[in-house]
Order: C-alpha cells, then structure tokens, then sequence
C-alpha cells in the first residue's frame, strides 16, 4: 500500500475517533445528564454504559493519533530542529519543554489524590477494601457474590420478601419496593462493617 493511501486511512479513521468521541460526550453530558441513568437510554444503553463506550472509543483515537505521529515522525523531527541557525538550540528547548509540559498536564489528574466529599467514615473504609459496584442492571444474586453478602441479608436490609426471586434485577425491584441502589450500597457496607 502506498504511503500516502495509508495516511489517508488513518487520518480519515482519527477524523471518525474525534467525530465518535465528541458525540459521545455530548450524549453524556447533555442528552443523559447525570441521575438519568436510572430512566433515560439511548439505543438501550443507559449513561454509565455509553461512557464506557466513550472510554474506548477515546483509547482508539489516542491510538490511531499515536500511529499517526509515527507515520510523520521525520516530519515532526525536521520541524523542530529546521535548519541549523544560532536559535537551533533554543527552539529545540522550547520545543521539549513544551511537549513535557503537555506531558504534565495530562498526567496531574491521573496521579492527583482523590477527594472524597458527603461520605460517611464507613462508606470510606469499604471504598478502600475494594471497588464497590452496584448497578440495577445487576440481580440479587449478582449483587450478593460481587459484594461478598449473603443474599438472605441483602433481602433482609431492603425489606425484601424471603419468596423473592434472586435472579431479579436490581432496578425493577427498587421501583417494585421503593428502595433506591444507595440503599443497596449502604446495606453492603454496613455488612463489610
């Protein structure tokens, strides 16, 4: 295949990643705004899921630009050292500190503390004995083995009758019971306790 057909491909593929990535997260941000996730889909797939979606699709574009680089790599080394002159050094400096302090930008939030705010010294402590995922896409029993409860106790917490069936989802018997997936998530850590 030819070269330039190549970079045809991927930059038509990077172009259909950003177009991808941006709708996403427009979906996301507007059209499933945050507490929707419990009503509102599109296509089926409900906020959390699409920002799922919106995590791949965003480490395919990253990839597909990172290809790209690759592809033009000569391009970019000769652009930044240019012809040899008495500024050769200083542009190439800055050149360097800048890509090191993009470098920087993006990384901060990957190695930034998190901060946890309005939760108890309990939800806390069960956060860090490991991830605590309750989704109402789960079933009780699904719930049960995830967070290591006995199922009889989950039943128990959310007033649940004993004849109730394990492997109903969690979300239909919230509306069934009225409870909410936080009831459920304190009830898990209240056992951890």
């Amino acid at each position: 295949m030819k070269r330039s057909h190549l970079n045809f491909i991927i930059d038509i593929a990077a172009f259909a990643g950003f177009v991808f990535l941006t709708t996403t997260g427009v979906l996301i941000r507007y059209l499933l705004p945050p507490g929707s996730g419990r009503f509102a889909t599109i296509w089926g797939i409900d906020r959390h899921q699409w920002g799922t979606v919106h995590f791949w699709v965003s480490v395919l574009f990253f990839a597909i630009l990172a290809l790209h680089l690759l592809l033009h790599w000569r391009w970019v080394v000769g652009f930044i050292s240019g012809r040899v002159t008495e500024g050769s050094g200083l542009r190439l400096g800055l050149g360097l500190v800048g890509v090191l302090t993009l470098i920087a930008f993006a990384a901060a939030p990957l190695v930034a503390p998190i901060e946890i705010s309005g939760a108890s010294g309990k939800q806390i402590r069960a956060w860090n004995n490991g991830p605590l995922t309750i989704r109402g896409s789960m079933t009780l029993t699904e719930t049960a083995e995830t967070a290591g409860v006995p199922i009889e106790y989950i039943l128990e917490s959310l007033n649940l009758p004993e004849t109730t069936n394990k492997t109903s989802k969690l979300g239909p018997l919230s509306r069934q019971y009225n409870f909410t997936i936080s009831d459920v998530r304190k009830a898990v850590i209240d056992y951890r306790e």
